[in-house]
């Protein structure tokens, strides 16, 4: 075999290649390579939509990468990746270092890395197992990565101590004052207790339990980390905290800037395989968070072994178009003192980035005089950002979500009352930032500052419309804070129904200018089809965390419905949407009651029978009853609660020997947004001149949605 080998301007190097793939996910190798093949980078993430595959959406992601980007490096930076796999952060450290050598097991993973980052004329890939071509690597890399890597120590050493070999191989090769960066699963990460399968053996609590002696893969406590690098004379360490974990990472803190109450929300998604719910998470990470645990049982670690970085907190605004993809950062200057900085990610968002600076002019004229405080923005052109001082003090909605928790809703009210009346100062003034919710605004006693205003237009928004989206926007973080009715307070600043369908409809059209239409990771999650199981014994104790559309039925044999009694049928929604429920009752049965899911959705009834007879033909006598939804077609029904309900009422008569009783019913089910939903069932005409119309509703409202609008509170030619 030709020992170097060029694909575009990456060489790949087979000097140490066995001949064999040691590692591989099979089949779909060949379908990724024949996609970097075929697509650009920028195609990517149509191709993950269109898939709707983990693999693909974990090789091809942009996110991926994120574990890296925030990262400080030099331009003339020599780095080193170990276990390079498909390129998905190759690329990434191309466009930061001076060089990048990689060294990966697979030859067929490697010329994916290598044809997808075919445009970098800085990489050098290296195919065979690291210890073999370890002797041959320079000793002056600035940085090494071991990305999902180092958990794999074993394999790649072989001796008795791997992993403290592994380290002090690798320290061989790093220049004086380089750095080791570590990317690992916590092997106490809170997901694994709450009902995630550990991620490379596939079984539940592995890690929690100790992995056996012939485990292909190990993952460390933040402790055990700890004395590892001790063993190797590594006492220079930084931990960072990658959120929901560094495979897709979105928040990263450190321990020097911990998760606030509240901040952690993305926790049930699993990607990878379907997992069970044993608790909310959300509300154990806050519960531990408050007495200084959260490095414990954090999902993932970065671990940074060298010098540290000022960064001490990251977020990512990348699910967006080019335009306005971002990253936001929270570092210690030179004097020793936070501050808040925003970088564009893209070459296209840099406008949109500089352009905040506009934004924090206008509203310090607006609320001259008010009392309102903008956090201050100044530019700095030679890091390319725009940076900002850090406001001490409680969100707005922390601070609401307090009274919530105490149940104190004249408290409540009175920080409701209160927002408003500082946000309608000048109301007429035609600056607004249209993103004025409760998480953007700081309280620290009397002082109320606006700390991002990243969307502010030289428009005028009305106070009450302001305050519709920020308890819209509200609402939709938290379930617990829907024990708050909107409605009255509506009804107060005179928002009418009318107009709140105008209000959803722009916030649907924002949503689609910030994002370019692209899927949301939520979407993405349910059309790959991932599962999350309630076990049936603490499902009452686990309601928040139960997943959406898990299916519940009840029977009715002339005493009720009883909760112990009620059943969750093994059927689960297939990756259409659509399942079929074969239920089986006795001649005392009355009524069965399908619970179709656990938040608002859209019913389409495809096809049911009792005792093999069509109901919906007129074959059987069984009246369907939608006890808290509304009929939207002959077919088809739309509720907007978290409890939908569907009631088949079973006529005596009907009723025959035991064991010929079953009704069987095949749905489809949409999970939709409960503003969605409102604004369908609110849509919905007079009962008596319902029938006609109700066909067309959901087609109306879906052209509405997907129209662009040139909406008030985008930049135009004017501005």
């Amino acid at each position: 075999m030709q020992e170097n080998v060029k694909i575009g301007n990456v060489t790949l190097n087979f000097k140490h290649y066995s001949g064999v793939d040691l590692y591989s996910d099979g089949a779909i190798e060949n379908d990724l390579l024949e996609i970097v093949k075929k697509y650009k980078k920028e195609e990517y993430q149509k191709v993950i939509e269109e898939r709707a595959n983990w693999p693909i959406l974990y090789h091809l992601s942009e996110q991926r990468s994120n574990i890296v980007e925030w990262i400080p490096m030099a331009k003339t930076a020599k780095v080193l990746e170990v276990g390079s796999g498909c390129g998905a952060i190759t690329g990434m450290l191309s466009k930061k270092a001076g060089e990048v050598v990689a060294c990966d097991l697979s030859r067929r993973r490697s010329e994916i890395n290598a044809t997808r980052n075919q445009e970098c004329d800085n990489v050098t890939i290296h195919v065979g197992n690291f210890r073999d071509i370890e002797p041959d690597l320079p000793r002056d890399f600035d940085f090494i990565f071991l990305i999902g890597v180092f958990e794999y120590g074993q394999g790649y050493i072989g001796t008795d101590n791997p992993y403290e070999k592994f380290l002090r191989m690798l320290q061989r090769h790093l220049k004086k004052g380089g750095r080791i960066v570590i990317a690992i699963e916590n092997r106490l990460g809170l997901k694994y207790f709450a009902g995630c399968a550990e991620d490379h053996l596939g079984s539940y609590f592995t890690g929690i339990e100790g992995y056996s002696p012939d485990s292909v893969a190990k993952t460390f406590t933040r402790n055990g980390l700890i004395n590892i690098f001790k063993k190797c004379g590594m006492n220079e360490y930084h931990f960072y905290y990658p959120y929901p974990d560094y495979k897709l990472m979105t928040l990263l803190h450190s321990d020097d800037y911990l998760p606030k109450f509240g901040e952690l929300q993305d926790n049930v998604r699993n990607f990878d395989r379907d997992r069970l719910v044993l608790f909310n998470e959300k509300r154990a990470y806050e519960d531990l968070s408050k007495d200084g645990l959260y490095p414990e049982f954090a999902n993932s670690f970065e671990v940074i072994l060298g010098p540290g970085f000022d960064t001490i907190y990251s977020k990512y605004s990348n699910d967006r178009v080019s335009e306005f993809k971002i990253r936001t950062d929270i570092a210690i200057d030179k004097a020793g003192r936070k501050v808040i900085k925003k970088f564009p990610l893209t070459e296209e968002a840099r406008e949109h980035v500089f352009g905040i600076r506009d934004a924090y002019l206008g509203l310090v004229e607006k609320y001259r005089g008010g009392d309102l405080e903008i956090n201050d923005c100044q530019i700095n052109e030679q890091e390319g950002c725009a940076v900002f001082s850090f406001v001490n003090g409680v969100p707005l909605a922390s601070l609401l979500d307090q009274c919530i928790d105490r149940d104190d809703m004249e408290a409540f009210e009175a920080l409701l009352n209160e927002y408003l009346k500082r946000i309608r100062y000048k109301e007429d003034y035609p600056v607004s930032d249209y993103d004025l919710i409760f998480s953007n605004i700081m309280v620290n006693g009397p002082i109320w500052t606006i700390i991002d205003y990243e969307w502010t237009y030289g428009k005028c928004i009305p106070a009450k419309e302001s305050m519709w989206r920020a308890l819209y926007c509200y609402r939709l973080e938290d379930r617990k804070r829907e024990k708050f009715d909107p409605k009255p307070l509506f009804n107060k600043l005179g928002i009418t129904e009318k107009e709140i369908q105008v209000l959803l409809d722009e916030e649907y059209a924002f949503q689609k200018y910030v994002t370019g239409n692209r899927k949301s990771m939520v979407e993405l999650w349910k059309d790959i089809g991932r599962k999350v199981i309630v076990p049936k014994e603490i499902t009452n104790t686990t309601s928040a965390a139960r997943p959406d559309d898990q299916i519940q039925i009840y029977l009715d044999n002339g005493e009720g419905y009883s909760e112990d009694e009620s059943m969750f049928p093994e059927e689960q929604y297939d990756d259409k949407n659509t399942v079929t429920l074969d239920i089986r009752v006795d001649d005392t049965c009355n009524t069965v009651r399908i619970d179709p899911a656990f938040a608002p959705c859209m019913v389409t009834i495809l096809n049911a029978t009792w005792n093999s007879l069509s109901i919906s033909e007129g074959g059987a006598d069984v009246n369907i009853n939608p006890v808290n939804g509304e009929w939207i077609s002959d077919d088809s029904i739309i509720f907007n609660s978290d409890d939908p309900n569907i009631e088949f009422s079973l006529t005596s008569d009907r009723l025959s020997v035991k064991q010929k009783n079953h009704l069987v019913v095949k749905l489809l089910m949409t999970l939709i947004p409960r503003n969605a939903a409102d604004a369908v069932i609110s849509s919905l005409p007079e009962p008596e001149a319902a029938v006609p119309k109700k066909k067309n509703i959901i087609k109306k409202l879906g052209e509405k949605i997907s129209q662009r609008r040139e909406a008030r509170y985008y930049k135009d030619d004017e501005e």
